[in-house]
């Protein structure tokens, strides 16, 4: 894998963290595969500078706050999971005036 597709991974990484720690909205039965890429790709996109020590902009912590726990959830296998700063990611979450669920399990991440 290059550099660039590490850092895209690692992104995605984040925002799923970012995603499943703060429990995310209801879900609706019966989201396409495309429907759910399409989430994880404006997740991604929208919080990728958090990856540079940015703090999560508004846009962000919006996407956060919207996007479906079985778009997510599935993609978090414990290769992903091992890249995942999770004290890191409930403090950017919290920054999102969102709290974090313990003991919350989404794929191979349980939060504490």
């Amino acid at each position: 894998m290059d550099r660039l597709a590490a850092k895209l991974t690692v992104a995605a990484a984040a925002v799923a963290i970012m995603i499943i720690m703060q429990g995310a909205a209801p879900t609706q039965a019966g989201l396409s595969a495309a429907a759910c890429k399409a989430e994880r790709h404006a997740g991604i996109n929208a919080c990728k500078p958090v990856l540079y020590g940015m703090s999560p902009s508004a846009q962000c912590c919006e996407r956060i706050r919207v996007t479906h726990l079985e778009c997510v959830c599935p993609i978090i296998t414990p290769k992903l999971a091992a890249l995942i700063n999770v004290d890191r990611a409930i403090r950017l979450v919290q920054g999102c005036g969102r709290r974090v669920p313990r003991h919350f399990k989404c794929g191979s991440i349980t939060t504490p």
